[in-house]
């Protein structure tokens, strides 16, 4: 169908009915399960998949076969030496095909089965299986901010030629002339409840079109292979709606707020009694290295959170390091409830909602378990060197 939009033709396609599809997808299988692969693109931000039909219904990743694929489609790999290895890790079913098929999320590992430059995965699970982190047990929440978006890039229902009204009634709020696209959003929780994702609950945030679920607590390398998998569902279950999942950390100029990924975190002497001690020297140890967060927080070494963190929007400045009490407006935010028990955990409000989960949770336990950030990985490519500690006497 042809069209015309601001003077510029365009053509528009319906592409899918959704009778033909249930039709085909209430075929049997004939007893195969079909098991689709997920992993992270060359991008570190990006997802991919495909499918490989099983002769039965795998019980667990063990039981799904390793893969390849052409990394120089992906930015992964040169033309003359392109296929790259996944290696299935954590297996969820799937909500889209439902029945025994599943969904698997990989990692990614070169020709000489050495891990591929961004594959953190590999690296933030070395450190959480070393004994001394293990015996913490390390808890994790993370709050994945995103903002849903037009196929033409524009904020999902916002006025063509403007904008809404300002912040103030959005957040958390009912009614449509306050929330954008919550059947996407209501899909989508169902779609990681269905595949097994510890998903902890959603809310409509103070940008109007921004949304937020919460994926945890989960422990060790768990936060990151469920922060992963409830993204891919998020952009799988928008496609069915024509519509884009943009985690852009400042999507939109202005007096808008930014998206993060808030990640809550303890360790088991956190939530014990008298467990504020231990918040209080895990934030004196952060202070001092507010510099490598920042590099490790978004995928571009802290470039995108220079947009996002200004201090302003409910944000702490990038170049400064503060901590309190309910304070959203701090790199740390001890909750309320935390303070007055004396245990619990704390917030780490820099996160980008673009960042990798698993550079976030290896930074987070470098810190304040290790104290060590002797062997963090910095592939070749980085557009900066990792800063060094920073000089503080107090927070």
């Amino acid at each position: 169908m042809k069209g015309r939009m601001d003077d510029v033709e365009t053509i528009t396609y319906s592409y899918r009915s959704v009778n033909l599809e249930h039709h085909y997808l209430n075929l049997s299988q004939g007893g195969k399960s079909l098991v689709t692969y997920v992993w992270i693109d060359g991008s570190g931000e990006n997802l991919r998949a495909k499918t490989k039909t099983m002769d039965k219904e795998p019980k667990g990743p063990e039981d799904i076969p390793e893969w390849t694929f052409d990394g120089s489609s992906t930015g992964q790999a040169e033309g003359s030496n392109s296929d790259l290895y996944l290696y299935p890790r954590a297996m969820f079913k799937d909500p889209f095909r439902l029945g025994t098929n599943k969904i698997v999320l990989c990692d990614i590992y070169k020709y000489n089965r050495k891990p591929e430059d961004k594959n953190y995965r590999h690296h933030c699970l070395e450190l959480m299986s070393k004994p001394e982190v293990a015996s913490q047990h390390p808890w994790f929440g993370i709050e994945q901010e995103y903002t849903l978006m037009s196929l033409e890039g524009h904020p999902f229902e916002w006025p063509r030629h403007g904008y809404p009204g300002p912040q103030g009634p959005y957040y958390c709020g009912v009614g449509p002339n306050r929330v954008h696209g919550r059947a996407i959003v209501e899909s989508h929780y169902r779609a990681c409840l269905y595949a097994g994702v510890k998903i902890a609950g959603s809310n409509a945030e103070v940008m109007p079109a921004q949304w937020e679920f919460q994926v945890g607590p989960c422990e060790g390398i768990e936060a990151g292979d469920h922060l992963w998998m409830a993204r891919y569902l998020l952009h799988r279950v928008a496609e069915d709606f024509g519509v884009i999942v943009s985690l852009d950390p400042k999507p939109v100029a202005g007096d808008w707020n930014g998206a993060g990924a808030h990640c809550n975190y303890s360790t088991l002497a956190m939530r014990e009694n008298n467990g504020i001690v231990y918040i209080r020297d895990a934030v004196k140890k952060l202070s001092k290295r507010h510099e490598k967060h920042i590099f490790a927080y978004d995928p571009h070494e802290g470039i995108d959170n220079e947009r996002r963190l200004t201090g302003r929007h409910e944000t702490s400045n990038i170049h400064d390091f503060s901590a309190g009490v309910a304070n959203r407006g701090a790199s740390i935010r001890i909750p309320r409830q935390c303070g007055e028990q004396g245990k619990g955990y704390l917030e780490d409000r820099r996160p980008a909602s673009n960042c990798d989960p698993y550079r976030v949770t290896e930074a987070l336990v470098r810190s304040t378990i290790l104290d060590d950030w002797s062997d963090f990985f910095v592939p070749v490519n980085a557009l900066r060197p990792l800063p060094e500690d920073d000089d503080v006497s107090e927070y």
